[in-house]
């Protein structure tokens, strides 16, 4: 009795020395258990969902996780001996899959490969990669009980979708890694920074891109104005203005107009955010009061309009991510570096700001992001955020005259004012 009191004594949790007297494996076999049952719960109530055969369930996809994680115990983990074990278990779903098509059509597979990515998962945490046994575990099910998501998805995407979204892996994947990351000519001009400057604005036009093509038809055209200056505001611009003389109610589109232009200060500074630490701080809280100003402004000049069945303009958005664009745009790019550079040694400041007003009436984003690139080195940090503010209200006083050209019934002469004032109103940070 002296003896068992002493024991109890030393050891006041009797249930902590059961707990460390088990073997490590023991640990690893439950965690099998646990992550092939979750497969095998998942496939069980697929197959009682539907009436034929369905392979596998609650007791067969955790007998595969110990078959996995059995052969890599008795194999030493010798890769051989594993391969073998799954070739051994995809022979039986094999006469499964087999005997499916004979009863069943059609016949799917997704419960044969869950079965061998069960197998995979015992092995793996036989190799102690637990986190990616479990990574691919909570995957698989996410893949497998989303799959009325995943398949609406896929009649929604189109081929156009696809290859854009291919352009863009193109573009960032396989371009990036091949151009040189270093400085040639007295320009300073580094191909990687280019291309990385090419990517980031071509990003930010595909989302909005794509935002445009899943909400196209919804949301009226507020949204689109939104979404289109993200996009690009003088081709949003042009396409109110467009839509305008077709369909009238003129405030509704003078203010879209003017929520564009806004929404482009938006996106200028996440693309200084991304290039110029010092050039976004210094313009940071300006855009942001002149993006507010603009969206605010032009969301209630258009509640103004007379109340209508509103149609949204139904431009089709080009592809930002075609690969003679993006070439395009590098090469503008490396134009206006060049050409600021020039201005900035042969004319001084003064050059520099006759540049930027001269750049509005194109696309502003080569010339801005050029000056991302000089803002500190080659250009001061003061003359390249004064420049990016006189070419943005550049582009929206040429925008205005967009609008008065291409549209009628009043939207146009609303539309020259708003983005006009606008304009001058973008000037006033440079005397503040």
């Amino acid at each position: 009795m002296r003896v068992g009191r002493e024991q109890r004594i030393l050891s006041p949790h009797p249930r902590m020395d059961a707990l460390d007297s088990l073997p490590p494996e023991s640990v690893q076999i439950l965690l099998v258990l646990f992550l092939s049952f979750l497969l095998g719960l998942e496939r069980e109530e697929h197959k009682a969902a539907e009436e034929q055969y369905a392979f596998g369930g609650v007791r067969t996809f955790p007998l595969i996780g110990l078959i996995g994680y059995g052969t890599g115990l008795l194999s030493g983990g010798q890769s051989t001996a594993e391969s073998l074990g799954l070739l051994a278990v995809a022979g039986f779903l094999w006469l499964s899959y087999r005997h499916k098509l004979e009863t069943a059509r059609p016949a799917g597979v997704t419960s044969e490969m869950s079965g061998l990515l069960t197998y995979v998962v015992g092995a793996l945490v036989y190799h102690d990669q637990y986190w990616i046994a479990t990574t691919l575990t909570v995957a698989s099910l996410l893949l497998l009980e989303l799959k009325t998501v995943l398949e609406g998805l896929a009649r929604r995407t189109s081929a156009v979708d696809i290859l854009t979204f291919t352009k863009f892996l193109l573009l960032t994947a396989v371009i990036i890694p091949l151009v040189p990351d270093r400085e040639f000519t007295e320009y300073l001009v580094n191909p990687y920074k280019t291309w990385l400057v090419v990517v980031a604005v071509s990003g930010v036009s595909y989302g909005s891109y794509v935002l445009q093509r899943f909400a196209k038809g919804r949301g009226g055209v507020l949204l689109a104005a939104i979404l289109g200056g993200a996009y690009s505001s003088t081709v949003t611009t042009v396409a109110l203005a467009r839509e305008s003389a077709r369909v009238g109610r003129p405030r509704l589109y003078a203010g879209a107009m003017l929520v564009a232009c806004g929404v482009m200060y938006l996106r200028l500074a996440a693309l200084l955010a991304l290039f110029s630490r010092e050039l976004v701080v210094r313009l940071a809280v300006p855009f942001l009061a002149l993006a507010a100003v603009a969206i605010c402004a032009g969301w209630a000049w258009s509640r103004g309009a007379p109340p209508a069945a509103e149609a949204a303009p139904a431009p089709e958005p080009k592809n930002p991510l075609e690969l003679r664009t993006a070439f395009l745009f590098a090469a503008v790019f490396l134009a206006m570096l060049v050409a600021t550079r020039f201005a900035l040694v042969h004319l001084g400041s003064g050059g520099v700001y006759a540049l930027s007003a001269i750049m509005g009436v194109s696309d502003v984003d080569p010339y801005i992001m050029g000056l991302t690139q000089s803002a500190g080195s080659v250009t001061p940090l003061d003359v390249a955020a004064n420049s990016i503010l006189i070419a943005a209200a550049s582009n929206n006083a040429v925008k205005g005259v967009y609008a008065l050209v291409l549209s009628r019934q009043g939207a146009g002469l609303q539309g020259l004012a708003l983005l006009v004032g606008y304009a001058a109103l973008g000037l006033v940070p440079l005397i503040l």
